[in-house]
Protein backbone atom coordinates (compact mmCIF):
# COMPACT_ATOMS: atom_id res chain seq x y z
CA UNK A 1 0.00 0.00 0.00
CA UNK A 2 1.61 3.19 -1.15
CA UNK A 3 2.33 6.21 1.01
CA UNK A 4 2.01 9.51 -0.78
CA UNK A 5 4.34 12.43 -0.26
CA UNK A 6 1.84 14.95 -1.66
CA UNK A 7 -1.91 14.64 -1.60
CA UNK A 8 -4.46 16.33 -3.86
CA UNK A 9 -7.25 18.38 -2.32
CA UNK A 10 -10.73 16.89 -2.12
CA UNK A 11 -12.05 18.94 -5.04
CA UNK A 12 -9.02 18.03 -7.15
CA UNK A 13 -9.36 14.38 -6.13
CA UNK A 14 -12.99 14.27 -7.32
CA UNK A 15 -11.95 15.47 -10.80
CA UNK A 16 -10.26 12.13 -11.38
CA UNK A 17 -13.63 10.76 -12.49
CA UNK A 18 -13.49 12.98 -15.59
CA UNK A 19 -10.20 11.55 -16.84
CA UNK A 20 -10.74 9.66 -20.14
CA UNK A 21 -9.27 6.34 -19.04
CA UNK A 22 -11.38 6.32 -15.87
CA UNK A 23 -14.51 7.10 -17.92
CA UNK A 24 -13.64 4.20 -20.25
CA UNK A 25 -13.73 1.84 -17.27
CA UNK A 26 -17.35 2.88 -16.62
CA UNK A 27 -18.39 1.51 -20.02
CA UNK A 28 -16.34 -1.64 -19.58
CA UNK A 29 -18.09 -2.22 -16.25
CA UNK A 30 -21.43 -1.81 -18.03
CA UNK A 31 -20.48 -4.44 -20.61
CA UNK A 32 -19.32 -6.72 -17.80
CA UNK A 33 -22.56 -6.50 -15.82
CA UNK A 34 -25.06 -6.99 -18.67
CA UNK A 35 -24.96 -10.79 -19.12
CA UNK A 36 -25.34 -11.88 -15.48
CA UNK A 37 -29.11 -11.46 -15.02
CA UNK A 38 -29.78 -12.60 -18.59
CA UNK A 39 -28.68 -16.07 -17.47
CA UNK A 40 -30.15 -15.75 -13.95
CA UNK A 41 -33.31 -13.99 -12.70
CA UNK A 42 -34.37 -12.52 -16.07
CA UNK A 43 -33.94 -15.93 -17.71
CA UNK A 44 -35.92 -17.53 -14.87
CA UNK A 45 -38.89 -15.27 -15.65
CA UNK A 46 -38.65 -16.17 -19.32
CA UNK A 47 -38.55 -19.88 -18.47
CA UNK A 48 -41.58 -19.53 -16.20
CA UNK A 49 -43.56 -17.75 -18.92
CA UNK A 50 -42.61 -20.51 -21.35
CA UNK A 51 -44.09 -23.16 -19.06
CA UNK A 52 -40.82 -24.79 -17.96
CA UNK A 53 -41.32 -26.71 -14.69
CA UNK A 54 -39.91 -25.37 -11.43
CA UNK A 55 -37.47 -28.24 -10.95
CA UNK A 56 -35.84 -27.50 -14.30
CA UNK A 57 -35.77 -23.77 -13.57
CA UNK A 58 -33.97 -24.49 -10.31
CA UNK A 59 -31.32 -26.51 -12.15
CA UNK A 60 -30.65 -23.51 -14.39
CA UNK A 61 -28.85 -21.93 -11.43
CA UNK A 62 -25.92 -24.17 -12.39
CA UNK A 63 -25.29 -22.14 -15.55
CA UNK A 64 -23.46 -19.61 -13.36
CA UNK A 65 -20.65 -22.04 -12.51
CA UNK A 66 -18.19 -20.51 -15.07
CA UNK A 67 -18.08 -17.32 -12.98
CA UNK A 68 -16.69 -19.31 -10.04
CA UNK A 69 -14.17 -21.25 -12.13
CA UNK A 70 -12.82 -18.49 -14.36
CA UNK A 71 -9.39 -18.66 -12.74
CA UNK A 72 -8.89 -22.04 -14.45
CA UNK A 73 -8.58 -20.55 -17.94
CA UNK A 74 -7.32 -17.10 -16.93
CA UNK A 75 -3.67 -18.18 -17.61
CA UNK A 76 -4.58 -18.89 -21.24
CA UNK A 77 -6.04 -15.41 -21.65
CA UNK A 78 -3.00 -13.96 -19.91
CA UNK A 79 -0.48 -15.53 -22.26
CA UNK A 80 -1.99 -16.83 -25.52
CA UNK A 81 -2.03 -14.34 -28.41
CA UNK A 82 -5.01 -14.42 -30.76
CA UNK A 83 -4.36 -14.69 -34.50
CA UNK A 84 -4.73 -11.33 -36.25
CA UNK A 85 -6.57 -9.62 -33.36
CA UNK A 86 -3.58 -9.58 -31.00
CA UNK A 87 -1.32 -8.30 -33.76
CA UNK A 88 -3.72 -5.54 -34.84
CA UNK A 89 -5.17 -4.42 -31.51
CA UNK A 90 -2.73 -5.75 -28.89
CA UNK A 91 -2.97 -8.56 -26.34
CA UNK A 92 -5.67 -7.18 -24.02
CA UNK A 93 -7.76 -5.30 -26.58
CA UNK A 94 -7.67 -8.26 -28.97
CA UNK A 95 -9.01 -10.61 -26.31
CA UNK A 96 -11.63 -8.07 -25.22
CA UNK A 97 -12.98 -7.67 -28.74
CA UNK A 98 -12.98 -11.45 -29.26
CA UNK A 99 -14.84 -12.24 -26.02
CA UNK A 100 -17.35 -9.45 -26.62
CA UNK A 101 -18.04 -10.67 -30.16
CA UNK A 102 -18.55 -14.22 -28.83
CA UNK A 103 -20.82 -12.86 -26.09
CA UNK A 104 -22.98 -10.97 -28.59
CA UNK A 105 -23.37 -14.11 -30.72
CA UNK A 106 -24.21 -16.25 -27.66
CA UNK A 107 -26.84 -13.77 -26.45
CA UNK A 108 -28.47 -13.70 -29.88
CA UNK A 109 -28.53 -17.50 -29.86
CA UNK A 110 -30.05 -17.60 -26.37
CA UNK A 111 -32.70 -15.11 -27.45
CA UNK A 112 -33.58 -17.12 -30.55
CA UNK A 113 -34.09 -20.50 -28.85
CA UNK A 114 -37.51 -21.46 -27.47
CA UNK A 115 -37.17 -22.82 -23.90
CA UNK A 116 -40.50 -24.62 -24.15
CA UNK A 117 -39.44 -26.55 -27.25
CA UNK A 118 -35.81 -27.19 -26.32
CA UNK A 119 -34.86 -26.49 -22.68
CA UNK A 120 -31.62 -28.45 -23.15
CA UNK A 121 -30.39 -26.18 -25.92
CA UNK A 122 -31.48 -23.17 -23.87
CA UNK A 123 -29.37 -24.40 -20.96
CA UNK A 124 -26.37 -25.02 -23.23
CA UNK A 125 -26.57 -21.53 -24.71
CA UNK A 126 -26.95 -20.02 -21.23
CA UNK A 127 -23.76 -21.79 -20.15
CA UNK A 128 -21.98 -20.47 -23.26
CA UNK A 129 -23.16 -16.94 -22.42
CA UNK A 130 -21.87 -17.35 -18.85
CA UNK A 131 -18.54 -18.70 -20.10
CA UNK A 132 -18.09 -15.82 -22.56
CA UNK A 133 -19.14 -13.35 -19.87
CA UNK A 134 -16.68 -14.78 -17.31
CA UNK A 135 -13.92 -14.68 -19.94
CA UNK A 136 -14.79 -11.06 -20.69
CA UNK A 137 -14.55 -10.29 -16.96
CA UNK A 138 -11.05 -11.80 -16.84
CA UNK A 139 -9.85 -9.50 -19.61
CA UNK A 140 -11.69 -6.40 -18.36
CA UNK A 141 -10.14 -6.74 -14.89
CA UNK A 142 -6.65 -7.15 -16.37
CA UNK A 143 -7.17 -4.31 -18.86
CA UNK A 144 -8.44 -1.98 -16.11
CA UNK A 145 -5.48 -2.68 -13.83
CA UNK A 146 -2.96 -2.15 -16.64
CA UNK A 147 -4.71 0.82 -18.28
CA UNK A 148 -4.98 2.95 -15.15
CA UNK A 149 -2.17 4.61 -13.27
CA UNK A 150 -1.84 3.72 -9.60
CA UNK A 151 -3.49 6.99 -8.53
CA UNK A 152 -6.52 6.11 -10.71
CA UNK A 153 -7.13 2.63 -9.33
CA UNK A 154 -9.60 3.72 -6.62
CA UNK A 155 -11.68 5.74 -9.08
CA UNK A 156 -11.45 2.87 -11.56
CA UNK A 157 -12.79 0.47 -8.93
CA UNK A 158 -15.74 2.81 -8.27
CA UNK A 159 -16.43 3.18 -11.99
CA UNK A 160 -16.35 -0.57 -12.65
CA UNK A 161 -18.88 -1.10 -9.84
CA UNK A 162 -21.07 1.77 -11.05
CA UNK A 163 -21.12 0.48 -14.63
CA UNK A 164 -21.79 -3.08 -13.43
CA UNK A 165 -24.71 -2.03 -11.24
CA UNK A 166 -26.26 0.10 -13.97
CA UNK A 167 -26.01 -2.82 -16.39
CA UNK A 168 -27.75 -5.11 -13.90
CA UNK A 169 -30.57 -2.58 -13.67
CA UNK A 170 -30.84 -2.53 -17.47
CA UNK A 171 -30.65 -6.34 -17.79
CA UNK A 172 -33.18 -6.75 -14.97
CA UNK A 173 -35.91 -4.11 -15.01
CA UNK A 174 -35.01 -2.85 -18.51
CA UNK A 175 -35.21 -6.30 -20.08
CA UNK A 176 -38.58 -6.96 -18.44
CA UNK A 177 -39.98 -3.70 -19.79
CA UNK A 178 -38.76 -4.60 -23.29
CA UNK A 179 -40.14 -8.12 -23.07
CA UNK A 180 -43.55 -6.68 -22.15
CA UNK A 181 -43.81 -4.87 -25.49
CA UNK A 182 -41.61 -7.04 -27.71
CA UNK A 183 -40.76 -10.73 -27.75
CA UNK A 184 -37.78 -12.24 -25.93
CA UNK A 185 -35.59 -12.45 -29.04
CA UNK A 186 -35.63 -8.70 -29.57
CA UNK A 187 -35.08 -8.16 -25.85
CA UNK A 188 -31.94 -10.31 -25.91
CA UNK A 189 -30.88 -8.71 -29.21
CA UNK A 190 -31.09 -5.27 -27.59
CA UNK A 191 -28.99 -6.47 -24.64
CA UNK A 192 -26.45 -7.97 -27.07
CA UNK A 193 -26.23 -4.63 -28.85
CA UNK A 194 -25.51 -2.86 -25.57
CA UNK A 195 -22.49 -5.10 -25.00
CA UNK A 196 -20.90 -3.24 -27.93
CA UNK A 197 -20.61 -0.20 -25.65
CA UNK A 198 -17.60 -2.02 -24.22
CA UNK A 199 -16.14 -2.60 -27.68
CA UNK A 200 -16.37 1.12 -28.47
CA UNK A 201 -14.59 1.94 -25.19
CA UNK A 202 -11.82 -0.53 -26.10
CA UNK A 203 -11.37 0.90 -29.60
CA UNK A 204 -11.16 4.46 -28.24
CA UNK A 205 -8.33 3.55 -25.85
CA UNK A 206 -4.84 2.26 -26.49
CA UNK A 207 -3.37 -1.08 -25.58
CA UNK A 208 -1.66 -0.73 -22.17
CA UNK A 209 2.12 -0.77 -22.38
CA UNK A 210 3.54 -2.67 -19.44
CA UNK A 211 7.11 -3.05 -18.27
CA UNK A 212 7.75 -6.36 -16.51
CA UNK A 213 10.42 -6.12 -13.83
CA UNK A 214 13.70 -8.00 -14.14
CA UNK A 215 13.00 -10.16 -11.08
CA UNK A 216 9.89 -11.58 -12.75
CA UNK A 217 11.80 -12.42 -15.92
CA UNK A 218 14.59 -14.10 -13.93
CA UNK A 219 12.08 -16.13 -11.91
CA UNK A 220 10.41 -17.47 -15.05
CA UNK A 221 13.80 -18.44 -16.47
CA UNK A 222 14.70 -20.31 -13.29
CA UNK A 223 11.38 -22.19 -13.31
CA UNK A 224 11.82 -23.11 -16.98
CA UNK A 225 15.41 -24.12 -16.28
CA UNK A 226 14.28 -26.87 -13.90
CA UNK A 227 12.55 -28.71 -16.76
CA UNK A 228 14.24 -31.51 -18.63
CA UNK A 229 15.22 -30.76 -22.20
CA UNK A 230 12.60 -33.16 -23.59
CA UNK A 231 9.83 -31.34 -21.71
CA UNK A 232 10.64 -27.76 -22.61
CA UNK A 233 7.78 -27.15 -25.10
CA UNK A 234 4.32 -27.10 -23.56
CA UNK A 235 5.68 -27.67 -20.05
CA UNK A 236 7.77 -24.50 -20.22
CA UNK A 237 4.75 -22.54 -21.37
CA UNK A 238 2.59 -23.96 -18.59
CA UNK A 239 5.28 -23.19 -16.02
CA UNK A 240 5.36 -19.52 -17.03
CA UNK A 241 1.58 -19.19 -17.41
CA UNK A 242 0.39 -21.23 -14.41
CA UNK A 243 3.27 -21.88 -11.99
CA UNK A 244 4.98 -18.49 -12.26
CA UNK A 245 1.96 -16.40 -11.13
CA UNK A 246 1.77 -18.43 -7.91
CA UNK A 247 5.53 -18.38 -7.45
CA UNK A 248 5.55 -14.61 -7.90
CA UNK A 249 2.88 -14.13 -5.24
CA UNK A 250 4.67 -16.39 -2.76
CA UNK A 251 7.78 -14.20 -2.96
CA UNK A 252 5.92 -11.26 -1.42
CA UNK A 253 6.56 -10.31 2.15
CA UNK A 254 3.66 -11.41 4.34
CA UNK A 255 1.79 -13.24 1.57
CA UNK A 256 -0.13 -15.37 4.08
CA UNK A 257 -1.30 -12.20 5.84
CA UNK A 258 -2.38 -10.77 2.50
CA UNK A 259 -4.40 -13.87 1.62
CA UNK A 260 -6.05 -13.91 5.06
CA UNK A 261 -6.93 -10.23 4.64
CA UNK A 262 -8.48 -10.84 1.20
CA UNK A 263 -10.74 -13.51 2.72
CA UNK A 264 -11.66 -11.64 5.92
CA UNK A 265 -11.98 -7.97 4.96
CA UNK A 266 -15.61 -8.35 3.81
CA UNK A 267 -16.48 -11.24 6.13
CA UNK A 268 -18.60 -9.29 8.63
CA UNK A 269 -20.35 -7.48 5.80
CA UNK A 270 -21.08 -10.78 3.99
CA UNK A 271 -22.31 -12.53 7.14
CA UNK A 272 -24.84 -9.76 7.78
CA UNK A 273 -25.82 -9.45 4.12
CA UNK A 274 -26.73 -13.09 3.66
CA UNK A 275 -29.52 -12.76 6.26
CA UNK A 276 -30.64 -9.20 5.50
CA UNK A 277 -33.75 -10.02 3.45
CA UNK A 278 -35.07 -12.68 5.87
CA UNK A 279 -34.47 -10.16 8.67
CA UNK A 280 -36.57 -7.48 6.93
CA UNK A 281 -39.45 -9.90 6.39
CA UNK A 282 -39.37 -11.31 9.93
CA UNK A 283 -39.57 -7.90 11.61
CA UNK A 284 -42.59 -6.96 9.52
CA UNK A 285 -41.51 -5.08 6.39
CA UNK A 286 -43.54 -5.68 3.22
CA UNK A 287 -42.05 -6.64 -0.13
CA UNK A 288 -42.89 -3.15 -1.45
CA UNK A 289 -41.09 -1.49 1.46
CA UNK A 290 -38.07 -3.74 0.95
CA UNK A 291 -38.05 -3.01 -2.79
CA UNK A 292 -38.33 0.76 -2.34
CA UNK A 293 -35.87 1.17 0.53
CA UNK A 294 -33.45 -1.76 0.33
CA UNK A 295 -33.26 -2.15 -3.43
CA UNK A 296 -33.84 1.30 -5.00
CA UNK A 297 -32.68 3.63 -2.22
CA UNK A 298 -29.92 1.16 -1.30
CA UNK A 299 -28.80 1.02 -4.94
CA UNK A 300 -28.27 4.79 -5.00
CA UNK A 301 -26.46 4.68 -1.65
CA UNK A 302 -24.11 1.95 -2.93
CA UNK A 303 -23.22 3.98 -6.01
CA UNK A 304 -22.61 7.07 -3.88
CA UNK A 305 -20.42 5.01 -1.56
CA UNK A 306 -18.39 3.73 -4.48
CA UNK A 307 -17.71 7.23 -5.76
CA UNK A 308 -16.80 8.53 -2.30
CA UNK A 309 -14.55 5.52 -1.78
CA UNK A 310 -12.73 6.21 -5.04
CA UNK A 311 -12.08 9.81 -3.99
CA UNK A 312 -10.81 8.71 -0.57
CA UNK A 313 -8.40 6.23 -2.19
CA UNK A 314 -7.08 8.95 -4.48
CA UNK A 315 -6.84 11.45 -1.62
CA UNK A 316 -5.49 9.29 1.24
CA UNK A 317 -4.04 6.20 -0.47
CA UNK A 318 -5.19 2.59 -0.46
CA UNK A 319 -3.99 1.61 3.02
CA UNK A 320 -5.70 4.39 4.98
CA UNK A 321 -8.83 3.98 2.82
CA UNK A 322 -9.10 0.28 3.65
CA UNK A 323 -8.89 1.03 7.34
CA UNK A 324 -11.41 3.92 7.29
CA UNK A 325 -13.92 2.10 5.08
CA UNK A 326 -13.47 -1.11 7.08
CA UNK A 327 -14.39 0.69 10.31
CA UNK A 328 -17.50 2.13 8.65
CA UNK A 329 -18.48 -1.34 7.39
CA UNK A 330 -18.17 -2.69 10.93
CA UNK A 331 -20.28 0.13 12.38
CA UNK A 332 -22.96 -0.46 9.73
CA UNK A 333 -23.46 -3.98 11.10
CA UNK A 334 -24.03 -2.54 14.57
CA UNK A 335 -26.71 -0.26 13.08
CA UNK A 336 -28.57 -3.41 11.99
CA UNK A 337 -28.70 -4.41 15.66
CA UNK A 338 -30.39 -1.04 16.39
CA UNK A 339 -32.85 -1.79 13.57
CA UNK A 340 -33.64 -5.12 15.24
CA UNK A 341 -34.47 -3.22 18.46
CA UNK A 342 -36.55 -0.61 16.59
CA UNK A 343 -38.48 -3.26 14.65
CA UNK A 344 -40.81 -2.18 11.84
CA UNK A 345 -39.71 1.45 11.56
CA UNK A 346 -39.28 2.68 7.97
CA UNK A 347 -37.39 5.81 8.98
CA UNK A 348 -34.86 3.70 10.87
CA UNK A 349 -34.68 1.30 7.91
CA UNK A 350 -33.68 4.19 5.65
CA UNK A 351 -30.88 5.06 8.08
CA UNK A 352 -29.78 1.42 8.30
CA UNK A 353 -29.86 0.75 4.55
CA UNK A 354 -28.31 4.10 3.69
CA UNK A 355 -25.42 3.64 6.11
CA UNK A 356 -24.83 -0.03 5.20
CA UNK A 357 -24.86 0.51 1.43
CA UNK A 358 -22.80 3.70 1.62
CA UNK A 359 -20.14 1.99 3.76
CA UNK A 360 -20.25 -1.16 1.62
CA UNK A 361 -19.76 0.82 -1.58
CA UNK A 362 -16.83 2.70 -0.07
CA UNK A 363 -15.26 -0.52 1.17
CA UNK A 364 -15.67 -2.21 -2.21
CA UNK A 365 -13.93 0.65 -4.03
CA UNK A 366 -10.98 0.54 -1.63
CA UNK A 367 -10.83 -3.27 -1.68
CA UNK A 368 -10.89 -3.58 -5.48
CA UNK A 369 -8.17 -0.93 -5.69
CA UNK A 370 -6.10 -2.97 -3.22
CA UNK A 371 -6.59 -6.23 -5.16
CA UNK A 372 -5.53 -4.38 -8.31
CA UNK A 373 -2.37 -3.15 -6.60
CA UNK A 374 -1.40 -6.73 -5.74
CA UNK A 375 -1.24 -7.86 -9.37
CA UNK A 376 2.09 -8.22 -11.14
CA UNK A 377 1.52 -6.83 -14.64
CA UNK A 378 3.15 -9.97 -16.08
CA UNK A 379 0.20 -12.04 -14.75
CA UNK A 380 -2.60 -9.52 -14.21
CA UNK A 381 -5.48 -11.65 -15.53
CA UNK A 382 -4.44 -14.79 -13.64
CA UNK A 383 -3.65 -13.16 -10.32
CA UNK A 384 -6.74 -10.94 -10.26
CA UNK A 385 -9.00 -13.90 -11.16
CA UNK A 386 -7.47 -15.91 -8.31
CA UNK A 387 -7.76 -13.05 -5.79
CA UNK A 388 -11.36 -12.26 -6.74
CA UNK A 389 -12.27 -15.96 -6.42
CA UNK A 390 -10.66 -16.01 -2.98
CA UNK A 391 -12.60 -12.86 -2.08
CA UNK A 392 -15.82 -14.75 -2.86
CA UNK A 393 -15.02 -17.29 -0.12
CA UNK A 394 -16.29 -14.89 2.57
CA UNK A 395 -19.45 -14.23 0.58
CA UNK A 396 -20.25 -17.92 0.07
CA UNK A 397 -18.53 -20.50 2.26
CA UNK A 398 -17.77 -18.49 5.40
CA UNK A 399 -21.14 -16.68 5.40
CA UNK A 400 -23.18 -19.88 4.94
CA UNK A 401 -23.68 -20.53 8.70
CA UNK A 402 -25.35 -17.11 9.05
CA UNK A 403 -28.87 -18.55 9.13
CA UNK A 404 -28.03 -21.07 11.83
CA UNK A 405 -26.37 -18.38 13.97
CA UNK A 406 -29.37 -16.03 13.62
CA UNK A 407 -31.83 -18.81 14.49
CA UNK A 408 -29.82 -19.72 17.59
CA UNK A 409 -29.08 -16.23 18.92
CA UNK A 410 -31.81 -13.85 17.75
CA UNK A 411 -31.39 -10.81 15.51
CA UNK A 412 -29.79 -8.32 17.92
CA UNK A 413 -27.11 -10.77 19.04
CA UNK A 414 -26.60 -11.99 15.47
CA UNK A 415 -25.80 -8.53 14.14
CA UNK A 416 -23.50 -7.83 17.08
CA UNK A 417 -21.68 -11.07 16.19
CA UNK A 418 -21.33 -9.87 12.58
CA UNK A 419 -19.88 -6.63 13.94
CA UNK A 420 -17.24 -8.57 15.85
CA UNK A 421 -16.63 -10.71 12.75
CA UNK A 422 -15.34 -7.56 10.99
CA UNK A 423 -12.57 -7.06 13.57
CA UNK A 424 -10.03 -9.62 12.22
CA UNK A 425 -10.13 -7.96 8.80
CA UNK A 426 -9.53 -4.56 10.40
CA UNK A 427 -6.57 -5.89 12.39
CA UNK A 428 -5.05 -7.32 9.22
CA UNK A 429 -5.68 -4.00 7.42
CA UNK A 430 -3.76 -2.23 10.19
CA UNK A 431 -0.88 -4.72 9.90
CA UNK A 432 -0.70 -4.25 6.13
CA UNK A 433 -0.98 -0.47 6.45
CA UNK A 434 2.20 -0.42 8.55
CA UNK A 435 4.16 -2.31 5.92
CA UNK A 436 5.69 -1.06 2.72
CA UNK A 437 4.68 -3.24 -0.26
CA UNK A 438 7.27 -4.94 -2.46
CA UNK A 439 8.28 -2.80 -5.47
CA UNK A 440 5.56 -2.97 -8.09
CA UNK A 441 6.41 -3.22 -11.82
CA UNK A 442 5.95 0.17 -13.43
CA UNK A 443 3.20 0.71 -15.98
CA UNK A 444 4.50 2.57 -18.97
CA UNK A 445 2.52 5.65 -20.03
CA UNK A 446 0.02 5.00 -22.81
CA UNK A 447 -0.76 8.59 -23.61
Amino acid sequence: MSRRTSRPGWAEASMIYLEPRVVAVLFLGFASGLPLLLTASTLAIRLTESGVDLTTIGLFAMVGVPYSLKFLWAPLIDRLPLPVLSRVFGRRRGWLLATQAALVAALLGLGAVDPRVDPGQTALLAVIVAFCSASQDIVIDAYRVELLEERQQGAGAAMIVFGYRMAMLVAGAGALYLATFYDWFWTYAAMAGLVLVGSVAVLLNREPEVAVDAATVDRERRIAGTLRADRVGIAAWLSSAVVAPFADFLTRRGWLTILAFVVLYKFGDALAGVMANPFYIEIGFTKVEIANISKLYGFVATLAGGFIGGIIVHRLGIGASLLICGVLQMVSNAVFALQAVAGHDTSMLMVTIGFENLAGGMGTAAFVAYLSSLCNVAYTATQYALLSSLMAVARTVLASPGGAIAAETGWVTFFLITTVAAVPGLILAWVLLRREPPPRPVLAETG
